[in-house]
């Protein structure tokens, strides 16, 4: 028999690295982010991983049906979700077979034991059970029959049938790492409140397992002690945890605020980026206008309309769908009006990965359009500055009046962390071209002479009528011209303008060394792994290595050739073959640009990058 401790000593850590693991259909998304909030509201730094098969609903118990969501909480900065975990709860024997490479030797293992049947055990291709083989000698693995406990909770409450009672067990599992990283249970129970306001009986039973799972852990002598982690060190402020969609959705509702629009979205479901659409469609109170279109051109098109109506115009998708815009939003880089297009990065080529992460439309969102249409390419970095460069999307587009590619990826779109919360008149200003009154004769293509960008009329405004199409035009009256010395002036023109952006956005500035033997270099989502790894060699008495990272790709910061020539050795990391390092090859003649890539739908693992930056520094 178990005996009841009498006592629960604490042992303080600075960080810990946890991972939920089970069947799609066992609720290891729901608990993962339950956990993450509650750290995030006691105050720690919080950095997340989904990770989930592409089927609705895979298999039951297969190895590539199984889902997962690591959480990486600390009183320390944390900027990764990190590698190795501390703590594995499976659910399942798929689960565990496919995560336990990722468990630190010594460290803490929990499965479900009724779960580990044989049928289970089979399609988890096990010749053996691992309980029992002594395969897991090197971990402490805490065995519990999770489905037998969640039902026996539950023998009391009325109107749930077998199947919502054993659904239930992921509160169990999360009622024990509650207690096991002393995290209160209150956030969660009130989540239960708002979410099943209209069950009772669902509010009850959830409530009455995650308790029941706090109160076994308390209890089990396996569990040596609880564990502490103290709130981190944070800028002064008002914090939430953020989900990088969200976050997307949430800068655009800014910088409409900001620059006095209403905003329009016209877009196509489309994983990892459906969840945009999903945030952008509760805010109508805003004045927000959606439109869930019938494909993707009629995304883009509809979202064309708006803008040539007035509107912050913006479009959302993934790869695939960023390729079947390609033709429209070649027509908006033609009539120069504002556009916002969102790429939610995810594993290609063709439908590929949808579910897992890759930096793999770089060069499309540089060139996949016929002729010569460049457009303006940015990437955001962290689930909390998706915000930011979804406002400054919207500002680019604005003022420049051409089209703005946004890259995001799965990575960091479902991925979520501490966002300081801001407010519109904090924001930068925001100044669009759009034309109330105009004196003399308006011409549609008459440019700001310094950013070269035209002048924005709402049609139907009295003395500014004019015509636009995907026909070139002439260079101030915007009439369809054949003239083949204007067509020249126009591709030349409009490249020109993209160039000259440069003006308007900030220098590149470096993290750790300004000048050495070793500079990393990244873009987009890789930041927070690529920091981490610099910061950790750093910490270890490399002090020659420094990190650049962009947020802007095109047009790149002016200074970015004058910050490449402070180092030896430049080596540029990106989750896909070589595409940022393509263009830095094409546009910095002269330097040996080193390449570290990964094309496996996971971010890059914090040691693969230390000991590659080691092997170059060595």
């Amino acid at each position: 028999m178990m005996e009841a401790k009498t006592e629960n000593p604490q042992e303080i850590l600075e960080a810990v690295i946890i991972r939920f693991v089970g069947d799609s259909g066992d609720g290891m998304q729901l608990t993962g982010t339950q956990f993450s909030d509650t750290s995030a509201m006691f105050g720690n730094d919080v950095a997340t991983f989904p990770n989930y098969p592409s089927e609705i609903r895979a298999p039951q118990g297969s190895l590539y049906g199984v889902s997962g969501y690591q959480v990486h909480i600390g009183s320390v900065e944390v900027s990764t979700p990190g590698d190795e975990v501390d703590l594995l709860i499976a659910m399942n024997p798929a689960g565990l077979k496919t995560n336990l490479h990722a468990v630190k030797p010594g460290h803490t293992i929990i499965v479900d034991t009724d779960s580990f049947t044989k049928k289970n055990l089979e399609k988890a291709l096990y010749e053996l059970n691992p309980l029992e083989d002594k395969s897991l000698e090197n971990y402490r693995v805490i065995e519990v029959a999770m489905t037998s406990l969640t039902k026996e909770a539950l023998k009391s409450v009325q109107g749930l049938d077998n199947k919502a009672i054993t659904r239930s067990k992921n509160m169990f599992a999360l009622g024990m790492v509650y207690w096991m990283y002393h995290r209160s249970t209150e956030h969660t129970i009130d989540f239960f409140k708002k979410k099943f306001s209209q069950k009772p009986e669902i509010i009850e039973a959830n409530t009455k397992v995650l308790n029941a799972g706090y109160y076994f852990a308390e209890t089990l002598e396996l569990i040596p002690n609880a564990y502490t982690i103290s709130p981190a060190k944070m800028a002064a402020g008002t914090y939430r945890i953020i989900m990088g969609n969200t976050a997307t959705a949430w800068g655009f509702l800014a910088a409409a605020e900001k620059s006095g629009l209403e905003l329009f979205l016209g877009s196509y479901p489309i994983t990892p980026a459906s969840d945009i659409l999903h945030e952008l469609v509760k805010h109508k109170h805003f004045g927000v206008k959606t439109l869930q279109a019938e494909d993707e051109i009629a995304g883009i098109t509809s979202a064309i309309g708006a803008s040539f109506a007035g509107d912050l115009a913006i479009t959302t998708t993934s790869g695939p769908g960023l390729a079947l815009k390609g033709e429209a939003l070649g027509l908006a880089m033609m009539i120069e009006l504002p556009l916002v297009v969102v790429d939610v990065q995810r594993g290609g080529p063709s439908t590929g990965l949808p579910t897992k992460t890759e930096q793999s439309d770089l060069l499309q969102a540089m060139y996949g359009r016929n002729g010569e249409s460049p457009v303006i390419v940015i990437a955001a970095s962290t689930p909390a500055n998706c915000f930011n460069y979804a406002y400054e999307a919207a500002r680019l587009t604005l003022e420049h009046m051409t089209p703005v590619i946004l890259l995001t990826d799965g990575y960091i779109a479902n991925g979520s962390a501490p966002w300081k919360i801001q407010t519109v008149d904090e924001m930068p200003p925001i100044k669009n071209k759009k034309l109330k009154q105009f004196k003399g004769e308006y011409h549609p293509y008459e440019r700001d002479k310094d950013s070269l960008a035209r002048f924005w009329a709402v049609p139907g405004t009295p003395g500014m009528e004019h015509r636009v199409g995907g026909l070139e035009k002439d260079k101030l009256t915007g009439n369809v011209s054949y003239v083949p010395e204007n067509h020249e002036y126009m591709t030349n023109i409009r490249a020109e303008k993209i160039r000259r952006v440069q003006n308007y956005i900030p220098d590149q500035e470096t993290e750790f060394a300004d000048s050495g033997d070793l500079l990393v270099v990244g873009w987009g989502g890789t930041y927070g792994g690529l920091h981490s790894a610099v910061k950790h060699l750093t910490e270890e008495g490399y002090s020659n290595i420094g990190f650049l990272h962009f947020h802007y790709l095109n047009p790149m910061p002016k200074n970015t050739e004058a910050i490449l020539k402070r180092f030896k050795n430049i080596i540029v990391c990106e989750l896909n073959a070589g595409q940022l390092v393509k263009i830095l090859r094409s546009n910095y003649v002269g330097f040996e640009f080193l390449q570290f890539n990964k094309i496996q739908g996971l971010p890059f693992a914090n040691h693969e990058l230390i000991s590659k930056f080691k092997q170059i520094l060595s």
